[in-house]
């Protein structure tokens, strides 16, 4: 039976051979390797992912596909909403004792892709790399250097904590149905020793800071900085996107 699109999981499927010829290129999976696919729809990248490894994890919201994807035997299928997967205990089932080994791939939901983002920032360290299918738009915003209009919160708090590159652009026509946007693939790896700042407080400081992105810092981070009673020194005679990542995180730290 054929699957309808549910516009409120924001389901766009993929249906390029050759595009996803690519996107598995450039995952480059193993057999053995520990890899969880986050939205597998019809299964379009399941299927090439799972033949090459062997077995696969796959986290599915939409209980018709779930049911679907438990049909396949090397599936492991976790019908959840990912916001809610600890990510952390799927590395020990996955991955008992192998520290950073788990891979992370999907074809995110457009509508919220953020905040899949953010859930995945706090499990970087049981994490060997991500590859994401997102808007162009937000993989833009991703890698956006300083002094660009691009650059922002996003920008900051996974650069901090992942090198990241865009290593393939997809247009909406690869698509079933096409969305309005043009998509890329973007490749995370997290470093292997940030800078140690509590997280917390860094994407409170990077909100703040990018509030009101055309003033300068003084009129948002100037007032928040006094009023947590910081003495040292920084410069708030610039704009928010004029600061370097490294920058931000030296200032947290030292708050």
């Amino acid at each position: 039976m054929k699957h309808i699109p549910r516009k409120r999981f924001g389901q766009h499927f993929l249906s390029d051979a050759g595009i996803i010829e690519a996107i598995v290129r450039e995952i480059a999976p193993r057999p053995g390797d520990a890899m969880v696919e986050i939205g597998p729809g019809l299964a379009a990248l399941t299927q090439p992912l799972v033949e090459r490894l062997g077995q696969l994890a796959v986290v599915e919201l939409d209980r018709d596909l779930a049911a679907r994807l438990r049909g396949h035997g090397q599936l492991k299928v976790i019908e959840s909403d990912v916001l809610k997967v600890d990510f952390g205990a799927l590395a020990q089932q996955l991955a008992p004792g192998q520290g950073a080994a788990l891979r992370v791939v999907g074809n995110l939901p457009y509508n919220i892709s953020t905040p899949i983002l953010f859930h995945l920032l706090g499990f970087a360290p049981v994490i060997a790399d991500q590859h994401f299918m997102l808007q162009k738009e937000v993989i833009d915003r991703m890698v956006a250097p300083p002094a660009s209009s691009d650059y922002g919160r996003l920008s900051v708090m996974l650069q901090w904590r992942y090198a990241m590159e865009n290593v393939l652009f997809v247009p909406p026509e690869s698509f079933d149905p096409p969305p309005r946007v043009d998509s890329a693939v973007v490749r995370m790896v997290p470093r292997a020793q940030p800078a140690p700042v509590n997280p917390k407080l860094l994407e409170e400081l990077v909100q703040v800071a990018f509030s009101q992105r055309r003033k300068l810092l003084r009129h948002t981070l100037g007032k928040w900085l006094e009023a947590k009673g910081f003495g040292g020194s920084f410069d708030t005679q610039r704009r928010a996107e004029e600061v370097p990542v490294p920058e931000y995180v030296a200032l947290a730290q030292s708050i």
